[in-house]
């Protein structure tokens, strides 16, 4: 059996269109623990610090630091099984945070508005990594972006809301990442 030139490069094509959606959907779900761990922490942060009258820095140091930790420990045990440490990812979480503490020093935000800003400018981060990595980050990203700052605008209970809107849209991304 002869296959003529043109029948050739279509088989290439859905070829090659396969492998990519293989390879998105194993990113897909291989990020999805990641993303559900951070909205288990950020809910959980966000419920706690409702209770907390003063300041809820040492807080939030707390959560993300171990978030952070995390994200190092389960790198490293990829590392082992043969996957390329994602230095890259945590560069650039540092460089969010750097950018996020540098813009919070210089807006002089309140309690309200300090709350609002972290969910916001991380889900900014994760829409524009959807330019590259999927539609499910832009989902993810704006979505709860918008929620957060409407959050901001007309929820009385704002930490208590930040917890199931920013955590709990975590969580179900991070779900649906998992069946893509």
């Amino acid at each position: 059996m002869q296959i003529d030139a043109e029948s050739a490069q279509a088989s290439l094509a859905d070829i090659e269109a396969v492998v990519a959606r293989l390879k998105q959907s194993s990113f897909y779900r291989g990020t999805s623990t990641v993303v559900i761990m951070w909205g288990v922490l950020l809910g959980c942060g966000y419920a706690a610090s409702s209770f907390i009258p003063g300041d809820a820095r040492p807080l939030w140091l707390v959560i993300n630091s171990g978030g952070v930790l995390a994200m190092v420990g389960r790198g490293l045990w990829r590392r082992r099984r043969g996957v390329a440490f994602p230095w890259r990812l945590f560069a650039a979480l540092a460089l969010f945070f750097a950018f996020g503490i540098m813009c919070h020093y210089l807006g002089h935000f309140g309690r309200r508005g300090s709350e609002t800003f972290w969910p916001i400018l991380f889900m900014f981060g994760y829409a524009l990594a959807g330019l590259w990595l999927g539609y499910a980050f832009i989902v993810l990203g704006t979505v709860v972006a918008a929620l957060a700052f409407a959050g901001y605008l007309w929820a009385p209970w704002l930490d208590l809301y930040l917890a199931v809107v920013a955590g709990g849209g975590i969580i179900i991304a991070g779900l649906w990442m998992r069946r893509a």
